[in-house]
């Protein structure tokens, strides 16, 4: 059966305008380094793509890495947009990155030309696109000049493969230099995406004001900490929650007795709220101008929905700010 996606697909969904650039991105963007990889279930990941389209969520994140195993999400994307979003690239936003090891060798990993423009081309590949909309340096190499990884991020653009360029888990004193050296290059930063929750605030410690500055968009990653700033931990570890079942990112030392009575704390303000604390804790992040989309990742369309509503109520009184830092510190 053919898709035709929601009629009124962009009538609920923010807009925001990304740093100083054209382009406005949907206040969520759906991540796809979970759930889309071979290991999934291939319908159910169509499903999240459709749900998040229908709903106004416009720009899809990936990196190289992504699956497992890695190439493994650009692949499944790929397929979805071929099999049901044809007509409609247009309106979509599909991002990509390369740092982290994808292959085996030098040449496999962190920052080099070499590396970035061999990624790029195995990416446009794996997912039949001539372009991606915005390709990532996904984290700073310390041993490649920065001005070759830089050059070669704008390389992608000149060369039509890209057409803006971001960064990513760059702390502030490396973005300030990286993004100094692509506006002297005539390839502007667009986007830095780092990683932003109640629960990690390192951004508000120079990133966030470089990035208001400089005016360059913001896309937080693992806003709701891997799911610990959700319902689920508040009466202990779901067998089938990620701690569980992987334990890779999140392990359940990181679910002390300390954290599980702050996040108590959290999900009563959240209910006087009016919302779930997972809705909170995204609507906290979007509450600051300087953000220009938030980063969620979903293994159910409901997930999506859910997410969304965090749109309802995004501001804050002073009182409740105080209230939220009281509890976290």
């Amino acid at each position: 059966m053919t898709y035709i996606p929601a009629k009124d697909r962009y009538d609920n969904m923010a807009y925001r305008k990304c740093g100083n650039s054209g382009l406005k991105l949907s206040a969520f963007s759906l991540g796809l380094w979970h759930n889309f990889g071979y290991n999934s279930n291939f319908e159910n990941s169509r499903n999240l793509i459709k749900t998040a389209f229908d709903n106004g969520i416009t720009h899809f994140d990936l990196a190289n890495n992504y699956g497992p195993p890695p190439g493994s999400s650009e692949e499944c994307l790929g397929r979805i947009l071929k099999l049901d979003f044809k007509d409609y690239r247009d309106e979509m936003i599909i991002s990509s990155k390369a740092g982290y090891t994808m292959w085996d060798g030098p040449y496999g990993d962190w920052g080099s030309k070499k590396y970035l423009v061999s990624s790029l081309d195995q990416s446009l590949k794996r997912m039949d696109l001539e372009y991606v909309d915005i390709f990532y340096h996904h984290r700073p190499d310390p041993e490649t000049p920065l001005e070759e990884t830089m050059a070669a991020l704008s390389l992608m653009v000149q060369q039509g493969k890209a057409l803006y360029v971001g960064l990513s888990n760059y702390r502030p004193e490396e973005a300030e230099k990286a993004i100094k050296l692509l506006k002297e290059m005539g390839t502007p930063c667009l986007i830095h995406q780092p990683k932003y929750s109640m629960f990690e605030r390192w951004v508000e410690d120079g990133l966030l004001d470089l990035l208001g500055k400089e005016q360059v968009g913001c896309i937080p990653f693992s806003p709701l900490a891997q799911g610990l700033l959700t319902d689920k931990y508040l009466n202990g570890i779901p067998s089938d929650s990620r701690v569980a079942t992987s334990g890779q990112f999140l392990n359940a030392d990181h679910i002390t007795p300390e954290r599980v009575g702050k996040i108590k704390l959290l999900n009563a303000m959240a209910q006087e709220r009016g919302q779930k604390l997972a809705q909170m804790a995204l609507a906290w992040i979007l509450r600051d101008q300087r953000i220009t989309t938030v980063l969620i990742g979903s293994s159910k369309p409901e997930q999506i929905l859910d997410s969304i509503k965090a749109l309802d109520n995004i501001n804050f009184t002073k009182e409740e700010l105080n209230k939220i830092d009281k509890i976290l510190r």
